[in-house]
């Protein structure tokens, strides 16, 4: 089937949570010196000079500075209309209908990185010039297609400031917001200056981080809109081979949207604000069930009563003691007889100063059930159509305490892993041929889930839009 006879035979519309345009360069360019001076052309020049000058060097030069391999040819080339559909706005409006899709919202590419530039200048301006900019490009479309805003994160004042401007004056309803900042380690920053230059952490925001991000959170609510994270873990750490790009590709999503998520978690931001939706887009749902289910059984193991069971102070160093002298050899009886290896020296009594023996403090668990409610309702996680481990979010004798996640369909139309537009939403629906989804997950999948990720947040995130009364129906709970 295609897909317009793929959409001809379901009782809902399709939701695209995750399709990407491609800014077309030189416009956007002069552009940003028209929205934002020399400050925004400039960082345009820095940011889209990136890739290019990593694929200028030989793969020894990348071998001996340690720079990652990054993607060529990555954008859809043997069909013309569906590079003009990623360029060009208004096309990929009228396209909607031969892709399946009723409502789509749009993210950037090269935008995709412009909030982690490190200069504060150059970030704020870039960021601001890419949202009044992709604002006026995909203007009176609002029905069928809108964009995403880029919220810089590397300190609230800066988030607080552009999500008021994207939200209220210019109107956006989607807001895309950094998690991993690349800072400087203080320690070296004091004590070895010129190496802190070439050495960064990366803050999750949700857990440790020197900034406090509630009021963040709080404005999201106030403003009604739900955050949703691009982030990406390429040709950093684990991933950085300077030869093989998939080899730095291949779940560095997944990677990216784990650490955040599980920041998010552990900092008790989803207690905190019970109220907001969090999505984690374009990793899949794989390591979302993998995360669910390791917090459940780090907690059953590691919760503060539980813990107390390998308390040093609750060993009985009599009876050891007995057992050693029967069973050890000598070297062992005389280490247990001066207490050797079984105090400090191990760090078996060393808890490393931190504020609460229990990891899930923040959180306030009592139980197994409270981390499905904190987690489960909350996340959402963008899901591709060729991925089979998208049916893992909907099965409930997989996921612990017979949950159900929130995959978002996300079509990912005008990069390379799209080569042909028209095949994403039959691709999607395979899984349905193929029995791994029945119709009510897929509705759940390609519909409900997203209506309920932004709809739960602002009730009237689809009003005038093509989705509006099915919409309406799913924030209910009316029949479909």
């Amino acid at each position: 089937m295609n897909a317009p006879q793929v959409r001809a035979r379901l009782s809902h519309p399709i939701i695209d949570a995750d399709g990407h345009w491609l800014e077309y360069g030189p416009v956007m360019r002069e552009e940003f010196r028209r929205i934002g001076g020399e400050a925004a052309v400039e960082a345009w020049e820095v940011a889209s000079q990136r890739v290019p000058n990593a694929l200028k060097m030989s793969v020894a030069e990348r071998s001996r500075r340690r720079v990652g391999q990054e993607a060529f040819w990555s954008s859809p080339s043997e069909s013309v209309l569906d590079r003009a559909t990623a360029m060009l706005p208004r096309l990929m409006y009228e396209r909607l209908a031969d892709l399946g899709i009723d409502f789509s919202v749009v993210y950037p590419t090269a935008g995709l990185s412009f909030h982690r530039m490190q200069d504060t200048r150059l970030r704020r301006a870039i960021c601001r010039a890419y949202n009044v900019f992709t604002a006026d490009q995909f203007s009176g479309l609002s029905d069928r297609v809108i964009p995403a805003a880029i919220i810089p994160m590397y300190t609230p004042e800066e988030a607080l400031e552009e999500l008021e401007y994207a939200v209220v004056e210019l109107g956006y309803k989607v807001v895309m917001v950094g998690g991993m900042m690349r800072r400087r380690v203080p320690a070296l920053e004091e004590e070895h200056p010129e190496a802190s230059k070439l050495v960064e952490w990366y803050d999750v925001i949700g857990i440790d981080s020197p900034h406090d991000y509630d009021p963040v959170w709080a404005r999201c609510r106030e403003l009604r809109v739900a955050p949703s994270f691009h982030n990406g873990a390429r040709s950093i750490l684990l991933r950085n081979s300077p030869s093989n790009f998939c080899y730095n590709h291949i779940g560095h999503f997944a990677s990216a949207g784990h650490a955040v998520a599980k920041a998010l978690f552990f900092g008790g931001v989803t207690r905190r604000f019970p109220d907001l939706n969090f999505a984690f887009l374009e990793g899949g749902v794989g390591w979302a069930s993998m995360l669910y289910a390791d917090l459940i059984g780090h907690w059953e193991k590691r919760n503060r009563t539980a813990i107390e069971r390998t308390n040093p102070s609750r060993l009985d160093r009599g009876a050891l003691l007995a057992l050693v002298e029967k069973y050890g050899r000598p070297a062992v009886v005389d280490g247990v007889r001066r207490g050797a290896g079984l105090d400090g020296d191990t760090n078996s009594t060393l808890t490393g100063g931190v504020e609460d023996l229990d990891d899930y403090f923040r959180c306030g668990i009592e139980r197994a059930e409270d981390i499905r409610d904190l987690f489960v309702p909350r996340f959402y996680f963008g899901c591709e159509a060729d991925d089979p481990i998208n049916a893992w979010a909907f099965n409930r004798d997989a996921n612990p305490l017979g949950a159900r996640l929130n995959a978002l369909f996300s079509s990912d139309i005008g990069h390379f892993d799209v080569p042909d537009m028209a095949e994403v939403v039959p691709e999607a629906y395979e899984l349905v041929e193929h029995g791994l989804l029945d119709d009510a997950d897929f509705r759940d999948f390609m519909f409900a889930n997203a209506v309920r990720f932004w709809g739960q947040v602002n009730p009237d995130f689809f009003r005038g839009t093509a989705v509006e009364k099915a919409a309406a129906s799913v924030l209910t709970g009316a029949a479909p």
